[in-house]
């Protein structure tokens, strides 16, 4: 299934363009009714409150936004789950390599389609026969290049606390799509550091001393892909690192 990684929307900025545009926009509403101008005034927002009110609007409009999309993948995957197994894989990939933007709307369209006999999945009106290559980077050239970082965890807390954040990465070699779960972790257990919130992999700000990287694999990762992780890991920090199976 895709799902499109959409640009993040650019949240509301109180500016003084935005002000001075809204300043105006309260004299042409005075100026269409003057004798009305008092009354007009005293039911305008003074411009502080108007700009924390968009702020609020975005906001809304964001998370409606988000709950709308993923209502509509919800009903659209309802729908492809109602076909039968074998129909519903050949769906699936033609919906991997079909035209459509990955949207719920119109992968709702594509079903209709195929229910109304407009598109056979054998042959669609695109082109013939299709396959799914999956993305791979069997010879990467640095860590960044192999792996993307798909999420963080912060483990421990603030000063004196042991601890570290953890970070979560994904990639596929060639063999296999491959999760790793990086975390710093101390040389002597009984230490304590503060975990930096802008902790990365390659420039670590928890200290370079007394410390070492755990890389834990999850996935179908042969003992070469375990040697080059190490590789590509440990060029990018110069403290110990050690990649293994959980």
């Amino acid at each position: 299934m895709r799902f499109k990684r959409w640009p993040r929307p650019t949240p509301f900025e109180d500016t003084s363009r935005k002000r001075a545009a809204y300043r105006r926009k309260q004299v042409r509403e005075q100026g269409a009714l003057p004798l009305f101008a008092v009354a007009i005034a005293e039911r305008q927002l003074d411009v502080d409150v108007e700009m924390v009110r968009r702020t609020g609007q975005w906001e809304r409009q964001q998370q409606e936004s988000r709950r709308q999309r993923a209502d509509g993948w919800r009903r659209t995957r309802a729908r492809l789950f109602a076909h039968p197994t074998a129909q519903r894989l050949a769906i699936r990939a033609l919906w991997r390599v079909c035209p459509y933007p990955a949207d719920p709307s119109y992968l709702w369209t594509l079903l209709h389609e195929i229910a109304t006999g407009r598109i056979d999945p054998a042959r669609p009106p695109w082109g013939g026969r299709h396959t799914f290559t999956p993305r791979t980077t069997p010879n990467p050239a640095s860590f960044a290049e192999a792996f993307r970082q798909i999420g963080q965890r912060t483990v421990g807390g603030g000063p004196k606390t042991t601890g570290a954040d953890e970070r979560l990465f994904c990639g596929n070699l060639g063999s296999g799509i491959v999760f790793l779960t990086s975390r710093v972790r101390l040389c002597e257990p009984n230490e304590s550091f503060y975990t930096s919130s802008n902790h990365r992999l390659r420039d670590s700000h928890v200290g370079r001393g007394g410390h070492w990287i755990d890389i834990a694999v999850r996935g179908t990762c042969s003992d070469a892909d375990l040697a080059l992780i190490r590789q590509l890991a440990q060029a990018m920090d110069t403290r110990p690192i050690v990649v293994r199976r959980p």
